[in-house]
């Protein structure tokens, strides 16, 4: 059965396989505070243990806004020490999400902005619906993104184009981001959800042994040498090769029937 919760300013719908976070400020366009690191971090330490969740969506309440960046008035009291602290806090936050183990999709509904920016990018995929906007304008505000954007974006769309976004503060509309790689699909705001479901689903059917096996290979090789990367893929390749999961996936193809997954 479908199961509800409600935190301070996120709102948590859990339907076997799939759970919907929504960043529910709709009056701050979904604005990005203190209270919304803590909900976001109980609610992923949560999801991370439940074996019946496969796959994890984020929205933005009202479809006005993903998320329009960090709270600005938060901002304001900050000196160099409690500035430290609050870029630390979201790449905490935001490293959490990027490695809970499970896949997680952007569903961009609106604006997504500074903070509200660089948690898509901590996603592994990321949906954008036409009237998406988005981009790490913080220069504007005599910043730079603090919460592992300039780190993801560089290394998801190349030096040169996140230089040019951040060095001009550019926010780019929905086609000029999926032409840069920024988000990976396009979908009419009234398919968003149902798109990201759609892949949720397909991600579902396969192994979560599998799933988990891949995203623990990317991320162990994003930062080191090609062949401490090569070598880590091999030993989890190893280590699902022990699996009954793969025994199971192998005897299915041969018997050309569908494979019964357990998890272990």
């Amino acid at each position: 059965m479908p199961d509800s919760t409600t935190y301070t300013t996120l709102h948590l719908d859990l339907t076997a396989p799939t759970a919907i976070i929504t960043l529910n400020r709709p009056e701050v366009l979904n604005a990005l505070n203190a209270q919304m690191f803590d909900d976001l971090e109980a609610i992923f330490t949560t999801l991370t243990t439940d074996t019946s969740i496969r796959v994890i969506l984020l929205t933005g309440a009202e479809n006005r806004a993903f998320a329009a960046g960090a709270d600005i008035r938060g901002l304001l009291d900050t000196d160099a020490i409690s500035g430290l602290a609050v870029s630390q806090r979201g790449q905490q936050v935001f490293s959490q999400i990027a490695s809970c183990g499970k896949p997680t999709i952007a569903c961009i509904n609106g604006v997504a902005l500074g903070g509200g920016c660089e948690l898509a990018l901590a996603c592994t995929l990321r949906l954008a619906a036409a009237n998406a906007r988005l981009g790490l304008p913080e220069a504007k505000l005599g910043l730079i993104p603090g919460y592992g954007g300039t780190q993801r974006l560089t290394r998801l769309i190349g030096p040169g184009a996140a230089l040019r976004l951040m060095l001009t503060a550019t926010i780019v509309d929905a086609p000029e981001a999926h032409r840069l790689g920024l988000v990976d699909e396009l979908v009419p705001a009234a398919e968003l959800l149902p798109r990201a479901h759609q892949l949720a689903a397909t991600i579902a059917a396969l192994s979560p042994l599998a799933i988990a096996g891949i995203l623990e290979a990317v991320d162990r090789g994003d930062s080191i040498p090609l062949a401490d990367a090569l070598a880590a893929e091999a030993e989890i390749f190893g280590r699902l090769c022990g699996t009954a999961d793969k025994q199971e996936g192998l005897t299915a193809f041969l018997e050309k029937r569908p494979p019964t997954w357990q998890g272990r």
